[in-house]
């Protein structure tokens, strides 16, 4: 896992280049509890932790593996 001191808030235009969901799709997903949540940042920006978003790739590739 990566070093939480380290950890960074990403925006949009990033998280859309590491996960090909549309918004629509991220926010459902945040809401079950299957992506992580996004962070307000101030009245009209959010982010999402860098580490939380990594993790959850890692996760859906070790998932091919425990199938």
């Amino acid at each position: 896992m990566n070093d939480p001191t380290e950890d960074q808030i990403i925006l949009a235009p990033e998280l859309k280049e590491r996960v090909p969901y549309s918004p629509m799709q991220i926010w459902r997903k945040e809401r079950d509890g299957s992506f992580p949540k996004r962070i307000r940042l101030g009245a009209n920006r959010v982010g999402w932790s860098l580490n939380e978003v990594l993790q959850w790739i890692e996760d859906r590739k070790a998932e091919r593996f425990a199938a």
